[in-house]
């Protein structure tokens, strides 16, 4: 790379900085000032996710059930090669969208797809149901 390329990107990288130092802070980053309604916003947000996650734990079509393990890798598929998406913990109530035929752990072939705000494939080794039975994928 020549010294002029370096030396143009070096002036709009510094440019850039001193642009965003001089910069004033975004309206409405502060939830106690009395002048911008943030806080009450996100109150709001936080009652409607938990009126969804409610409503979901109703939807007839949603199995429920708790996981067992101490922490349990939830997946992208339903093997243990698929990225882990999250984890959930022991004493967890979880949804249950369906439940398919994956990977064996410890002689259980069947994984469930949790639609606890990500949608992710647990071990049903790890995961008693509550209630009816999952139905299939």
């Amino acid at each position: 790379m020549s010294l002029r390329s370096r030396l143009s990107i070096a002036v709009a990288a510094g440019a850039l900085a001193v642009t965003a130092l001089a910069t004033p802070a975004v309206a409405g980053d502060d939830p106690d000032d009395p002048r911008d309604d943030w806080g009450q916003n996100q109150t709001q947000d936080q009652t409607q996710n938990q009126n969804q996650n409610q409503d979901q734990n109703h939807n007839p079509r949603l199995s429920r059930g708790v996981v067992t393990a101490s922490s349990l890798a939830l997946r992208s598929a339903p093997n243990r090669g698929g990225q882990i998406i999250r984890w959930a913990d022991r004493g967890e109530v979880v949804s249950i969208f369906c439940k398919t035929n994956g990977q064996s752990v410890q002689g259980n072939r069947q994984w469930y797809l949790l639609t606890d705000g990500t949608w992710a494939w647990g071990s049903a080794r790890y995961i008693r149901t509550i209630g009816t039975a999952p139905r299939w994928c």
